[in-house]
């Protein structure tokens, strides 16, 4: 849907489909493509004083409430300003790694005392959670990329200790507020718990599941949220994400088949940040795909997510996620590094080959938002059709 919006108004994620009224700006005569505060700043002074977005394709107008109403859902805010690290990447990466660690050898005693029948602590997964949301904040970029980084044994626990990070800057971009940020990384490190109950058989499998094997699997929600019930002093929203983060969109997912706004925000938010990480992680019976491969794949999949969260959550990772492997205008290769502060187009990346002439150059990092830079992301590459199996040991050597 069409609607004009005053400039004071806008926000970033808005879709921009061209001035209003008859309003001219040279650096904004393309149409269609999602705003950013850099963007909205520009128009302001150049003096334009509307725009006309589509909302089918970005963030809506936020509703102005009466004095006494309650607050807009979450879903409707505009993303929260992007977070302005304290660190830079090189130093929070070796925090990152030592993070990971701890968490993993937690969730995996978190889901031993479940197998056992002990009740699960809800407690004791707050630290956890509090040390992955410092780490998110001092710098988003390195733990969640550390957590994407696991082998086929430890999957199960690491899945836990990325969805939750990845939860934590989602909700940040949302606009939640801190102990809502804090109940969403609870929730995404408990959202799994009910494969601690599956056959072991049945849950590391290399091949595909039979029917019967599948529909155990599907029970994994509501074995997942009897425990947490159980337990007592679990928030509600991590009861949502256990029992609700395979629900889809469209009303065809598991267990109880909701359907769009039916499905409880937080459980919305799982859904994505528990199949990106699915999907970008190595599995007995898959090959992860890469990072921005995953993102494009999970826009195509009509139904599947609610698309506002899913573009918040794009961009909470970036459009080039670190790790991802794109061609530069100068044909040469690069890992990206780190997202750019001013445009997600214009992420740090790593030169490494040269496309044209098939062979490796110098190593050199370059900062593509640079005035100086010169060079651009003009496409993605798969890492695969140029055989670059230890493509992970470029970025992680910061």
């Amino acid at each position: 849907m069409l609607k004009p919006v005053p400039i004071a108004r806008v926000r970033p994620g808005m879709w921009f489909h061209r001035l209003g009224g008859s309003g001219y700006h040279h650096a904004f005569v393309k149409r269609g493509f999602l705003l950013e505060e850099r963007d909205i700043a520009a128009l302001a002074e150049g003096g334009v004083d509307e725009l006309i977005i589509d909302t089918a394709q970005g963030l809506d107008v936020e509703a102005e409430p009466p004095a006494a109403a309650a607050p807009p859902a979450a879903a409707a805010r505009p993303p929260a300003a992007p977070l302005q690290p304290r660190y830079t990447i090189d130093e929070e990466m070796q925090n990152a790694r030592h993070i990971c660690l701890d968490a993993k050898s937690k969730v995996m005693a978190l889901f031993n005392d479940a197998r056992l029948g002990r009740a699960v602590q809800f407690d004791s997964v707050l630290p956890m959670v509090d040390a992955i949301n410092a780490s998110v904040g001092r710098h988003p970029d390195a733990l969640l990329s550390v957590a994407r980084l696991k082998s086929h044994d430890e999957y199960t626990y690491l899945h836990s200790v990325a969805v939750c990070a990845l939860m934590v800057a989602l909700a940040r971009r949302l606009g939640l507020s801190e102990s809502e940020v804090r109940d969403a990384g609870a929730a995404g490190m408990l959202h799994d718990l009910g494969k601690a109950v599956m056959p072991i058989d049945v849950l590391n499998k290399p091949g595909a599941l039979t029917d019967d094997e599948f529909r155990v699997m599907k029970s994994h929600p509501e074995r997942g949220f009897a425990m947490l019930k159980a337990a007592g002093g679990v928030p509600d929203c991590a009861l949502d994400v256990a029992l609700h983060h395979h629900e889809k969109f469209d009303g065809t997912g598991y267990p109880h088949k909701l359907e769009g706004d039916a499905i409880p925000l937080m459980s919305r938010m799982g859904a994505v940040c528990d199949v990106y990480d699915a999907i970008t992680s190595n599995r007995p019976y898959k090959k992860a795909w890469g990072p921005a491969e995953s993102l494009q794949r999970m826009v195509g999949w009509k139904g599947h997510f609610d698309d506002l969260v899913l573009k918040a959550f794009i961009r909470s990772i970036g459009i080039y996620p670190v790790g991802a492997l794109v061609r530069l205008e100068s044909e040469r290769l690069a890992v990206v590094l780190e997202q750019g502060e001013g445009s997600l187009l214009a992420p740090r990346v790593r030169v490494f080959f040269n496309a044209r002439k098939r062979e490796p150059v110098f190593i050199k990092d370059l900062d593509l938002a640079a005035s100086d830079c010169g060079d651009r992301i003009v496409g993605l590459e798969s890492p695969d059709k140029w055989n670059f199996p230890s493509l992970d040991k470029l970025w992680l050597a910061q």
